[in-house]
């Protein structure tokens, strides 16, 4: 009789065990739920490196505060004759995948866009690029008419 009871109470404490298991499906759910979410938040520049410029802004009678950097970049895909001095950046990404993403989108609508690499790693997505600083305020502000949510390009002077 007491084995019995060893037997019955081991079964339990088993099937109880299995049953606290997380299961697969809801593992997969929140890995997919993160990643959809690491695509959509672009990271963001590292804050001491960052350097404010007020311009006049060509369009309005008011000024407006614009970003402006300093920095060698490199194309990806090696063809860095595409990148002037002047370059427009919508983006700027620890991950490749999620420049590439945003890249091959502005690509998609007509813009000359080219995935961009600095010295600390950084992906950037150049939205276009130019010569001179007029011409890239004009590309940055039809940019952001176009676009709502790159109300925070930025200049990149390409060294």
């Amino acid at each position: 009789m007491r084995k019995n009871w060893i037997w019955a109470l081991s079964l339990l404490l088993i099937g109880g065990m299995a049953s606290c298991k997380s299961s697969q499906s809801a593992y997969k759910a929140a890995y997919e739920k993160a990643q959809e979410k690491k695509i959509e938040e672009p990271a963001p520049a590292p804050v001491a490196e960052q350097q404010v410029v007020t311009t006049p802004s060509t369009t309005t009678s008011s000024s407006s505060s614009v970003r402006e950097r300093s920095e060698r970049i490199n194309a990806v895909d090696g063809n860095d004759a595409l990148l002037k001095e002047y370059n427009v950046i919508v983006g700027s990404f620890r991950q490749r995948l999620n420049a590439q993403s945003l890249c091959e989108r502005l690509r998609n609508d007509g813009y000359p866009a080219v995935l961009a690499q600095n010295a600390e790693g950084w992906y950037r997505v150049v939205a276009c690029s130019f010569d001179n600083r007029p011409a890239a305020v004009q590309a940055r502000e039809a940019l952001q008419a176009r676009y709502p949510q790159f109300t925070d390009a930025w200049f990149l002077i390409n060294k």
